[in-house]
């Protein structure tokens, strides 16, 4: 059996998506590179902020404009 290890990101910034104008196109998910953003039920996008570093890919492609890079509290 092997074990996984998951490297909790410590990023300054992340993804934060506005659920009410995403389009569930998965344009996001398909982006990016940590695999932090998926659709959930076919409805919207999650982000999962243990992953996510705020690099801006999954910003950059929505074709909604329904993601935002935003600072960490």
């Amino acid at each position: 059996m092997v074990e996984k290890t998951v490297i909790k990101a410590k990023a300054k910034r992340h993804a934060v998506v506005d659920r009410e104008h995403c389009a569930a196109c998965g344009a996001c998910e398909a982006v990016c590179p940590r695999g932090a953003i998926v659709v959930w039920k076919g409805s919207f996008s999650v982000v999962n902020d243990d992953l996510c570093v705020g690099c801006g890919r999954c910003s950059t492609e929505c074709p909604a404009s329904a993601i935002s890079i935003e600072v960490r509290a």
